[in-house]
Parts: structure tokens; sequence; C-alpha cells
């Protein structure tokens, strides 16, 4: 495991609203697995999250985003493939159903890249489109 610097960018789209992009620089970790890297790091109030460690688990062909703490879900994605998830909250917990329209990586020891679009609807109503990127950079 080594620590590293992160530039997260997310985008938001749904229908009729300006989009909404949240930008974070923060520290994190970078970890080698059998089949891929696991990336994670501590959410802030820049981003709504604070409480809640995120980490993105890159393998051929999936990522997994998985939130602990505060907030509790578990996101797969897979190009064309619909998954799942409950989003529990301190107030419930929110059906989650997203499925990937794109995602590509390019991650060595050194850092990299992680892009991801996907389709979310949330309580089976028609979401939007959210957009990560992130440039992991070893620190």
């Amino acid at each position: 495991m080594q620590e590293v610097v992160l530039k997260i960018r997310g985008r938001q789209l749904y229908d009729d609203q300006d989009p909404e992009v949240i930008e974070l620089d923060t520290e994190g970790t970078m970890e080698r697995l059998d089949d891929g890297w696991l990336i994670s790091y501590e959410e802030s109030a820049l981003t709504g999250l604070e409480g809640v460690k995120t980490g993105f688990q890159v393998q051929p062909g999936k990522i997994t985003l998985v939130r602990s703490g505060r907030l509790q879900s578990q996101m797969v994605f897979q190009v064309g493939i619909p998954h799942e998830s409950l989003y529990r909250m301190d107030f419930g917990a929110l059906l989650i159903s997203v499925c990937a329209i794109d995602m590509d990586y390019q991650l060595n020891k050194d850092g990299g890249t992680v892009e991801l679009a996907y389709r979310i609807e949330v309580e089976q109503s028609a979401g939007g489109i959210v957009e990560y990127f992130l440039e992991v950079k070893k620190k």
C-alpha cells in the first residue's frame, strides 16, 4: 500500500438541470490487488460526505465503488450490465440501480487515471448520468 495524491472530478447530469460538478484534491492510498487496484480516500465536507471512506476497486472489466462510515454502499460497474444495490444513510436506505456506459483505467505502481461514466436510477425512477475522473499520483 502506498500513499497517493488524488485529483477527483465528479459530474452529475440530470434532465432539465445544470450539471453539478465537484472537484476535490485529497490524499489517499493505492494498493495492488491480485487482479487490479484499490484506491481509497476519506471524503470531506466539500463533497457533503464527511465521515465516509470511499474506495474504488478497479479490476479488468469491472469497477466497484465502496463507501463505508456514515453512508454505506457498494456499487458494481460493468459496461452494459445493470447492477442494483442499497445506499444506506442515517435516515434509511434507497435502492440504487447503476449501469456503466463507459469505463477506462490506466494504472501502475506510480499512479494513473480512472474514468467512469454510468446511468443511475434511484428507487426505480430515472436519475441521470454520473461521471468520475480520478488522477492518481504517487506521493
